[in-house]
């Protein structure tokens, strides 16, 4: 079967290429231009950084609007001025959602930190469905099961 992919998923790889194409540091895009190369909507491409580009995946993101305004995208590097564990601690915080959460867990996979089984393990532990909490207590036990168990894998 062919999975035919969404244009949110071309403009993601597209500036995932170019962030590839320059390690060293950011890069600025424009929104209108992006708009224009994809034949898309501004919005549009403001949904793909907001989704796609965040804190938590290993991105941050910077933006100016109005007449010569950016996107400034830089790639984190999960290990450039502090511990890994140190690191990944702040990433999580003492609390979470499901979705940063997941988007953590993704960044770990991606980084090849951890194995795709662990990302199976940890997303199936901070799933809401098990954490059967009211949202600030979910969020905070959800916190605290994710640094622990990313401690003890990443630990070795």
């Amino acid at each position: 079967m062919i999975r035919l992919r969404n244009i949110s998923d071309i403009i993601e790889q597209y500036i995932k290429q170019i962030l590839k194409a320059n390690p060293e540091g950011p890069i600025e895009i424009q929104r209108n231009d992006l708009a224009d190369r994809f034949n898309c909507v501004p919005s549009q491409i403001n949904y793909v950084i907001s989704t796609r580009f965040t804190f938590e995946k290993g991105y941050l993101v910077e933006s100016k609007r109005g007449g010569g305004g950016y996107i400034r995208i830089r790639k984190l590097d999960l290990d450039a001025d502090s511990p890994l564990l140190q690191t990944i601690t702040q990433l999580v915080g003492s609390q979470i959602s499901q979705r940063e959460a997941e988007g953590v867990i993704a960044r770990l996979l991606d980084e090849k930190l951890i194995t795709d089984r662990e990302a199976r393990m940890l997303q199936a532990a901070v799933h809401r469905d098990v954490l059967q909490l009211f949202i600030p207590e979910r969020d905070k036990l959800r916190a605290n099961l994710l640094s622990a168990m990313l401690t003890m894998i990443l630990k070795g």
